[in-house]
């Protein structure tokens, strides 16, 4: 993850500005001890590894020992990973490596629970662009420790034809076709499509994903059926926890679901600290 340690920096940055003023007046600048990160909810781990670049940010002797595995689901009280080291630097790291940490799981449970609702389906559940900005990588790989599946990681790896882009060629015939004699390197071409009469042109013109766009179960079961199979289907826009096994179980190939990034809640960690390096 290449862009990682410049998120790691810009976020130490911001947070410590001149100085932690607080643990410079109360701990001893040469004191150490042992920090616990522990799970205070049931949880599927992502992030660990950034964590562990935040402390190390702050202090390159700190040892930080992982307890569990990124992808693994946990209990609450699960201790999650011991760090130990200089107890000053430990303080200073605290709150971005939670930041960090607490997200990420955060991602991950929460795509966890979406693809938990449609078990016993061949459906499978993607993120979508709807991603905090600088965070894509990081936050697609948490969809992935949840057992999502990415979508495109940007504008450059696959072709998708919405709206706007139907509205500038003038009609979704004329859009697909642009894409078309602009294709190489088989990168796939995907159109978004808000009918019926869409989904039959999409797929008469020969695309390879065909994206029903806020349809509802009734429209995107007559388009499962009019389609038979022949070209991958997702279905996207407002699915929820409540609605999305109805989605699943109409046929279709992929649900995309913005709200696995872009408004998950953060997964409840919090971090304690001893002045024994013994402790735990």
């Amino acid at each position: 993850m290449k862009n990682v340690n410049t998120l790691i920096d810009l976020a130490l940055r911001e947070d410590i500005g001149s100085g932690d003023i607080t643990s410079e007046a109360i701990v001893s600048e040469r004191m150490r001890g042992r920090a616990m990160l522990r799970a205070k909810q049931d949880l599927v781990v992502a992030g660990l590894e950034v964590a562990k670049e935040v402390f190390l940010a702050c202090d390159e002797d700190i040892h930080f020992a992982p307890e569990v595995r990124d992808g693994q689901r946990v209990q609450a009280g699960t201790v999650l990973a011991n760090v130990i080291g200089n107890l000053r630097q430990l303080l200073v790291a605290e709150r971005t490596a939670l930041n960090f940490l607490q997200h990420l799981c955060g991602v991950a449970t929460h795509t966890h629970r979406y693809v938990q609702a449609i078990e016993g389906t061949n459906a499978k559940i993607l993120d979508t662009r709807k991603t905090l900005p600088a965070y894509r990588e990081l936050e697609k790989y948490a969809v992935s420790m949840g057992d999502g599946e990415n979508h495109r990681h940007g504008l450059f790896d696959r072709y998708l034809i919405k709206g706007n882009h139907v509205d500038i060629a003038g009609d979704i015939e004329s859009a697909i076709m642009r894409a078309q004699a602009h294709q190489e390197n088989g990168i796939l071409i995907e159109v978004e499509c808000k009918t019926l009469a869409d989904v039959k042109t999409a797929f008469e013109a020969g695309v390879d994903i065909i994206m029903l766009d806020n349809m509802s179960v009734a429209k995107v079961k007559e388009a499962a059926t009019l389609i038979q199979g022949r070209v991958k289907l997702e279905v996207s826009g407002n699915i929820t926890l409540d609605t999305v096994k109805e989605y699943a179980a109409t046929g279709v190939d992929y649900i995309s679901v913005g709200a696995i990034t872009h408004s998950v809640p953060a997964a409840d960690i919090h971090m304690v600290i001893s002045k024994d390096e013994t402790a735990f």
